[in-house]
């Protein structure tokens, strides 16, 4: 497969394709035909707006940047206010609409046509989504969604329903071109079953099958296989407001694969797979393939050690959390008007 990415995108890959951060898909080949013989596939991919944007966040969202500039094609994303409200009982919907908007900003920084970008914002965006969210809602049953995601009789009924609504960014763009267009999904593979009804009653709906391609979950700094940033688990990722000061401390304690002591290490070299500092430098603070393949080397065998590698590693993060964030500040001036139906009241 990355044979045939290389020779529709060029040399070298992003390093995200390049370096297997991209591990999986659905049906990949079917949309990369379908364009091939001139017929243009559309990106879409979410976010559920809990809390403040940190890297991790950023895999499905980059992976969309470059194939949009590379290839020219349409990008949907969902913000989805509506989930975060229904299934996080702290959260109001004020603070997810907030949330929401703040987290755009940050997404959409890393570089998107604004006139190829439409941001489907649910409860803003209601009016266009709701007609299909019924017609998928129609096709699922509830033994359906209770097996893929767990339902108990605890859950409102308000979450039920919104896979049907997560459903409809896929569909929306054929509904209204009026013909099958190919849709492709970049997500972590965590996502995959929340997609699995969305494949199933899309032909029945007479739309295509979306296709996905999966993301391995970047791992959290304390040592954690899942970046997250629950309460419990602040210092384990970099949000992209962190100052400087913190992202130095945070990475000066970070998990690494290292061994117990300066001697061993340099006898038997550390373990870059089960470090945290690597897991960044592989996916973006490497971009040149001589110094990634570099880095590796020696911290395999031992000449590279851990403080050394951080101590590289920091003004890396640093300037990229400096650059991103003048960069927010000119996705400001276009996003309300990427969002279908308008802002949602009260972030304008």
């Amino acid at each position: 497969m990355k044979a045939r990415l290389r020779r529709l995108l060029g040399t070298p890959l992003h390093p995200l394709l390049e370096r297997d951060i991209y591990l999986s898909h659905r049906d990949l080949p079917e949309v990369l035909d379908r364009y091939e013989r001139g017929d243009p596939f559309f990106l879409y991919t979410g976010r559920g707006p809990s809390g403040e944007v940190h890297l991790a966040h950023l895999l499905p969202f980059e992976l969309s940047s470059y194939l949009q500039q590379k290839l020219g094609v349409e990008f949907w994303v969902q913000v989805t206010d509506d989930e975060k409200f229904l299934f996080q009982g702290a959260l109001s919907l004020e603070e997810t609409r907030r949330l929401g908007r703040e987290n755009l900003l940050d997404l959409l920084a890393l570089g998107f046509d604004p006139k190829k970008t439409h941001i489907l914002f649910d409860t803003a965006s209601i009016r266009s989504l709701y007609p299909l969210a019924l017609k998928v809602a129609k096709r699922v049953t509830y033994s359906t969604a209770k097996a893929v995601f767990g339902f108990t009789p605890q859950n409102n009924i308000g979450s039920i329903f919104f896979t049907a609504i997560q459903s409809v960014p896929a569909f929306l763009p054929s509904a209204r071109a009026g013909r099958p267009v190919p849709c492709l999904i970049p997500c972590g593979i965590d996502q995959d079953p929340h997609f699995r009804i969305t494949r199933d009653v899309a032909e029945p709906l007479g739309y295509p099958k979306p296709a996905l391609i999966h993301n391995r979950l970047l791992p959290g700094l304390s040592g954690e296989e899942k970046m997250s940033s629950s309460a419990e688990r602040k210092d384990g990722v970099i949000f992209l407001n962190d100052p400087p000061e913190e992202v130095d401390r945070k990475l000066s304690r970070a998990f690494t694969g290292g061994r117990a002591s300066v001697e061993e290490q340099r006898r038997l070299g550390a373990n870059p797979e089960v470090c945290s500092v690597w897991a960044l430098w592989r996916s973006r603070f490497a971009p040149d393939p001589k110094e990634f393949a570099e880095i590796t080397r020696t911290c395999r065998s031992g000449e590279l050690l851990c403080g050394e590698c951080k101590r590289r590693l920091i003004p890396r993060v640093q300037q990229f959390l400096g650059e991103h964030a003048r960069r927010r500040a000119d996705v400001e001036r276009w996003v309300d008007s990427a969002i279908v139906d308008g802002p949602p009241g009260g972030t304008a």
